[in-house]
């Protein structure tokens, strides 16, 4: 199982919400990029970056800081938030991104997942409250349920589904493990983990998931590693077990 540090920007700086709340914000770190550097070094060999400004609005305002974070690590780097057409899928290509995650347009308009897909190296960004799955930054109902909707995208030629809790974002109160396991249970895509982690043992929880005889692809974290309730390279160790 992967480990995807999270890098989540608003205005240009690490920040993390509370439940997914704009009005709750914790700042980590004004230089995104040497955040990078250090979950880099610390031996992760993904990046998970979302600009949360264009997550609300659709206007890529962090892309700048995307394409710098890209072009400091050797390592991929997975981005997402307000990826509505193709263009703005191609703009974090060329910006370095290695898999765009498309997440409320994927919702809105299941087809541009395909079209998006047969250019570049796409996840679908599948963010719920239970299972209603929300949109534009989690400021909305997006009526959708997301067992519905992983089954959908198994062949829309994404190659992962990014799953997050949104009650759970932030809080560090544990992963939705049940929740996760239905998802494993109702696609054939890969999926990544978001959601919960506090401490190591969350970790274990989550390796042990297991849904239609599938475990779970990969873990996103970032509270916790901010807090450091643990390192880069104690998660890693863990999942390694």
């Amino acid at each position: 199982m992967q480990l995807y540090p999270a890098i989540d920007l608003r205005g240009g700086r690490c920040v993390r919400l509370y439940q997914g709340s704009y009005d709750d914000e914790t700042i980590f770190n004004d230089d995104p990029v040497a955040q990078a550097r250090q979950f880099a070094d610390g031996g992760a060999s993904w990046l998970h970056v979302v600009d949360l400004d264009a997550a609300r609005t659709g206007e890529p305002v962090n892309l700048p800081v995307i394409a710098a974070v890209a072009a400091a690590v050797d390592v991929p780097v997975q981005a997402g938030g307000g990826v509505r057409s193709l263009d703005a899928a191609a703009a974090l290509a060329e910006a370095g991104v290695a898999r765009v995650v498309i997440g409320t347009a994927a919702v809105e308009n299941p087809g541009l997942v395909e079209k998006v897909a047969a250019r570049q190296p796409v996840a679908v960004g599948l963010d719920s409250r239970g299972r209603e799955v929300a949109t534009h930054g989690w400021e909305r109902a997006g009526g959708k349920d997301l067992l519905e909707l992983a089954a959908r995208f198994e062949s829309s030629g994404a190659e992962a589904a990014v799953v997050t809790e949104i009650s759970r974002d932030g809080t560090m109160s544990g992963p939705d493990t049940d929740g996760l396991a239905a998802v494993l249970a109702a696609t054939g895509l890969a999926v990544i983990a978001s959601g919960g982690v506090a401490e190591l043992g969350d970790l274990t929880a989550l390796a042990a998931v297991r849904g239609g005889n599938r475990r779970l692809a990969g873990v996103i974290v970032g509270r916790a590693l901010y807090e450091g309730r643990f390192t880069v390279e104690q998660a890693l160790e863990t999942l390694a077990l």
